[in-house]
């Protein structure tokens, strides 16, 4: 007695060849050797690599020893920090032709403000700890900031990103 099994349908060999390549399009592609045409990834600047800055134990904390208010000294000069001396930094920069800190700085669509290096690699700008002396006449432009006087309140650049046409405005770089 010989025992007869049934034949399979028609379209399992079809269906078992296309799932074994989508299966291992991914790794053979992964595998290629292709550059990329895209810049590579931005530098984070606002990261020094873990370091932070000790201040010593005798030394009394800054933020109890400053007076608020402008001395006679302080009349001339405002200080910039935070936004205020970021959106600064920017509109002094975002018309020079060259590349590199000292080169033309980009706003991006999610309010950071970063150049590009020789490289085409974006480095994100941070405002200098201590802030920004500019005069009196200049700074009112930023009166409005964050960071106007230290003062911590107020409009950052993500409003002035919403603010502005999309076409003056650069993409983020990839992370």
């Amino acid at each position: 007695m010989s025992i007869v099994y049934p034949k399979p349908p028609r379209y399992l060999r079809p269906t078992a060849l296309l799932l074994s390549v989508i299966l291992g399009v991914p790794f053979f592609a992964g595998c290629s050797g292709q550059q990329s045409s895209a810049p590579p990834p931005p530098i984070d600047d606002t990261r020094p690599g873990g370091q932070t800055a000790q201040v010593p134990a005798n030394q009394p904390p800054q933020a109890q020893t400053k007076k608020k208010g402008l001395s006679t000294g302080q009349k001339a000069v405002i200080t910039l920090a935070g936004a205020a001396a970021l959106y600064y930094l920017y509109n002094r920069h975002k018309n020079k032709q060259e590349k590199g800190a000292e080169g033309k700085y980009y706003l991006s669509k999610n309010g950071r403000i970063y150049y590009r290096d020789a490289q085409n690699r974006a480095h994100w700008v941070t405002p200098p700890p201590g802030g920004i002396q500019v005069p009196q006449e200049e700074a009112q432009r930023y009166r409005d900031f964050q960071g106007y006087n230290n003062s911590p309140s107020g409009r950052d650049l993500t409003d002035v990103a919403r603010e502005l046409p999309q076409t003056q405005l650069d993409p983020v770089p990839a992370q």
